[in-house]
C-alpha cells in the first residue's frame, strides 16, 4: 500500500511555469514506477509522463515533450513535474500515480495507486 499526495497546483498565466510535487508514504518509493496523468474538463484522463523506478529513464506524451520534465528523488519519496511554457490547454486536474510494473507504464490501468488530484489552471 502507498499513499500519494500532490501539491504545487494553482493558477498561472499562459507562458508561466509551475512545479507539481507528489509525496509518497507507505511502501518503499523506489519499488514503483511513477506517473503523472491529467483530466481536463469534459475530457478523459490522459497520460502526461512517467519515470522508472531508478529515475534513469522517462517517457512523455507528445503534447508535453520539450515543455514538461518529470523527475524523482527517491531519498525524499517525492516525484516532480516541472511544467514550462504553459498554455490554457494545460488546464486540468493533475494526478500522480504509482505502478509496480517495470518499465514506463502509460495506461491508467497499469497504476494501482493514485493521489487525490490537484487543480492547475492556466489563464490566457
Amino acid at each position: 500500500q502507498v499513499q500519494l499526495v500532490e501539491s504545487g497546483g494553482g493558477l498561472v498565466q499562459a507562458g508561466d511555469s509551475l512545479r507539481l510535487s507528489c509525496t509518497a508514504s507507505g511502501r518503499t518509493f523506489n519499488t514503483f514506477a511513477m506517473g503523472w496523468f491529467r483530466r481536463a474538463p469534459g475530457k478523459e484522463r490522459e497520460f502526461v509522463a512517467t519515470i522508472i523506478m531508478s529515475g534513469r529513464s522517462t517517457y512523455y506524451a507528445d503534447f508535453v515533450k520539450g515543455r514538461f520534465t518529470i523527475s524523482r528523488d527517491n531519498a525524499k519519496n517525492t516525484m516532480y513535474l516541472q511544467m514550462n511554457s504553459m498554455t490554457p490547454e494545460d488546464t486540468a486536474v493533475y494526478y500522480c500515480a504509482a505502478s509496480s510494473i517495470a518499465g514506463s507504464p502509460s495506461r491508467p490501468s497499469q497504476y494501482a495507486y493514485w493521489g487525490q488530484g490537484i487543480q492547475v489552471t492556466v489563464s490566457s
